[in-house]
């Protein structure tokens, strides 16, 4: 009856779920989903064991979809809850975040399934196949309650089950009786099979190992015996099957013969398989992911200590600028960079190497049995040689190069995580030595390591204790050689070493994000002290102060807003506050950077490109910038003389300002010559050591009193 009624479900789509869930949300979500796939609901959300035993008690179910991560409670809770109320339901885990630990452990403890919110396209398919299933266990159970009846009984069941293959075979284990599910799931009829002995069914190999004799032994023996196995159809395919096997005794316990109930399971031996995978293999690349590279990589270490005469190496690879490549083409076409880059990895190895994507941009590769260090070298050489070329996505032209770090095995490794420590610490080498290079580990890399891990610390620190001070290097019209301002330049008063220049901590700032919070302060401090002179100083309220931006710092979303509080907080007239962006952190994000700089100058501050001449800018962009003045590098001034590739380059930039009705400042002025030679070109404004070398606020109040 309740077969009947199952498969009536089906036919008609209607569909009972209990769902356990604690956001609403997302029950909502499953409960579209599901009415969109045509199915006719009884959906019912609950939150606590309570209230889904309550809901278990008072109702009958098809199904329990659970997420796992509830307030109170796991998944892995709500299943033991069904086991405990021996309810036959299926039971599906739907989350959106499961590793693959606990989504192995939550099948082996009885769950039907598992699927991540995030993608739903095989919920209905896993649903259908669940419910089919319950039909599959309740016609199993009565086959074999009928069974222990009769077996005349058995016989007149088993002849109407098609899905599972139940036979009767002699005590020499010849086949006696074949139902329609046999012959369905095996390909023999009965007229074909009965008389012929049951290991026509079993695989050669099995057959070799003499297997269906110990299988009847067993059965003799112990009454009963489980097991699953590939068998082989009447067609020559293989197949799972689970079987069950059981002797027949008459009254006195003599061997009568042997029953057997089989099922294929291919399909959800195919799912554990899937599953397992997943848990060792990336899902985008399809590489391994690094549990599984750890496991080889821990092998090659047992390996190498057992033979002296064993090596191994491990690359780590970065890609260089990926993230450019994300934020400007999109996600999509980073996803696409990142499996034609596995794809030319692989063929860049051996058959006995591994290549893994342990995250984000990051590959390993393990290079087995190798004879030594020139091994390695060869294959980063190819891969570098391999990446150079373009790929083409979407119409899109992209070039990707790698930093590579190779560590090389010694007697030292005992654990993978320390051949990857120092693959990866030479990696970082060489990508600050230029990127697009491969570095080979030795110890005075890791001494390294640490002395920047122990810097990074220090300057979290500093952070916390505010330990840092502001410096100025004030900037002159070249008109009346009166200074107009001042440059703020922060430094960091470390306890131990001194006064720490901003080259040494700024780009660590900028890797770890701490550049945010220093960046907030010494705006704060430029427009409180700008004011305080301003205060002091009457007859000069145009007095400017300029503060450089980093590119994190652009590109914060709440940027114009910690501006405007600044000057709010500060009193500071927003036309005596000069921004400085690097023409590099403009560029990267040409279209948004337009946006931004359009906010920034209807708050009434002025805007600088600094370091221009070393980056790459557009002009087809330059033109639409809302800029007030571009800053000279110091390269260029440096080498300036009358008539030179650098005074022509200089030359060039102010005449392209000056088109573009912005306003020009060379900065590194040394020399009376360069000065002359500034004026002569219709530089603006002028900053260097021909002036003043940057001082502290005691020394700057001087300067600006003469």
């Amino acid at each position: 009856m309740l077969v009947t009624v199952l498969r009536k479900t089906l036919m008609h789509k209607r569909l009972r779920v209990l769902n356990v869930e604690d956001e609403k949300d997302d029950a909502l979500l499953l409960e579209r989903h599901l009415s969109r796939a045509g199915y006719e609901l009884m959906f019912e959300q609950v939150a606590t064991l309570e209230t889904m035993g309550a809901a278990l008690d008072e109702q009958s179910w098809d199904i329990v979809i659970s997420d796992y991560h509830l307030s109170h409670f796991n998944g892995l809770d709500a299943l033991a809850l069904l086991k405990e109320r021996e309810l036959d339901l299926p039971f599906i885990i739907l989350s959106g975040t499961i590793g693959e630990d606990i989504a192995v452990a939550a099948m082996r403890a009885g769950a039907n399934d598992y699927l991540m919110k995030g993608n739903l396209a095989r919920l209905v398919p896993a649903i259908e196949r669940e419910l089919q299933e319950g039909i599959h266990r309740r016609e199993r159970r009565t086959a074999e309650e009928a069974l222990r009846q009769s077996e005349e009984r058995f016989r007149l069941l088993v002849d109407g089950v098609r899905d599972y293959a139940i036979f009767m075979l002699d005590p020499e284990g010849r086949v006696a009786s074949w139902n329609a599910g046999a012959e369905r799931v095996l390909g023999y009829t009965e007229a074909e099979i009965t008389g012929q002995h049951f290991s026509c069914l079993f695989t050669p190999e099995d057959i070799v190992g003499d297997l269906p004799a110990q299988e009847l032994r067993i059965v003799e023996a112990e009454g009963r015996d489980e097991h699953e196995r590939l068998l082989i159809r009447r067609d020559g395919t293989r197949f799972w099957a689970s079987s069950v096997i059981t002797a027949i005794r008459d009254e006195t316990g003599r061997l009568r013969g042997f029953s057997k109930v089989m099922r294929d399971i291919t399909e959800s031996r195919s799912a554990e398989e899937r599953i397992t995978h997943e848990a060792f293999h990336d899902s985008l690349t399809g590489l391994p992911n690094r549990l599984m590279f750890t496991e080889h990589l821990k092998r090659a270490i047992a390996h190498a200590k057992r033979h002296d005469d064993y090596l191994y190496a491990v690359l780590f690879l970065d890609l260089d600028r990926f993230k450019v490549v994300n934020d400007s083409l999109g996600h999509a076409i980073g996803d696409q960079l990142l499996v034609a880059t596995a794809r030319k990895l692989e063929k860049t190895l051996r058959p006995e190497d591994v290549v893994a994507r342990i995250g984000g941009d990051e590959f390993t590769i393990l290079l087995n049995d190798i004879h030594g260090i020139s091994d390695a070298t060869h294959i980063a050489d190819r891969i570098h040689h391999e990446l150079q070329r373009s790929f083409h996505f979407d119409g899109h032209d992209v070039f990707t190069t790698t930093s590579i770090g190779i560590a090389l095995s010694t007697a030292a490794y005992n654990e993978p995580d320390e051949v990857l420590r120092d693959a990866d610490t030479a990696m970082y080498r060489a990508k600050s030595l230029g990127k697009m290079r491969y570095e080979i580990f030795d110890p005075s890399m890791h001494a390294r390591a640490m002395k920047l891990m122990k810097f990074e610390t220090e300057l979290r620190q500093a952070v916390e204790r505010e330990e840092f001070c502001l410096h100025y290097q004030p900037f002159v019209l070249l008109k009346t050689g009166k200074i107009r301002g001042f440059e703020a330049l922060v430094r960091w008063q470390h306890p131990e070493r001194g006064l720490v220049f901003p080259d040494e901590f700024i780009p660590i700032a900028e890797d770890t994000g701490l550049i945010m919070p220093i960046g907030r302060w010494v705006l704060y401090e430029a427009c409180r002290q700008m004011r305080e002179w301003q205060d002091q100083f009457h007859h000069d309220l145009s007095l400017a102060i300029n503060v450089n931006l980093s590119g994190k710092q652009f590109s914060q979303s709440d940027l114009i807003q910690q501006i405007d509080d600044v000057l709010q907080q500060t009193g500071l007239d927003p036309n005596c506050l000069k921004l400085e962006i690097t023409e590099s952190a403009i560029m990267e994000k040409a279209e948004s950077s337009i946006v931004m700089l359009k906010q920034l100058r209807d708050l009434g501050v002025k805007l600088y490109i600094d370091d221009f001449g070393t980056g790459f800018s557009s002009l087809s962009y330059l033109h639409r910038f809302p800029v007030d003045m571009l800053k000279i590098d110091r390269s260029f001034v440096s080498l300036m003389n009358k008539g030179n590739e650098n005074s022509e380059i200089v030359r060039t930039i102010v005449k392209l300002a000056h088109n573009l009705e912005m306003e020009v400042m060379a900065e590194g002025v040394e020399t009376a010559e360069q000065l002359e030679e500034l004026r002569a070109l219709g530089c603006e404004y002028a900053q260097g050591y021909f002036f003043s070398e940057p001082v502290d606020s005691e020394k700057a109040k001087t300067l600006i009193e003469v």
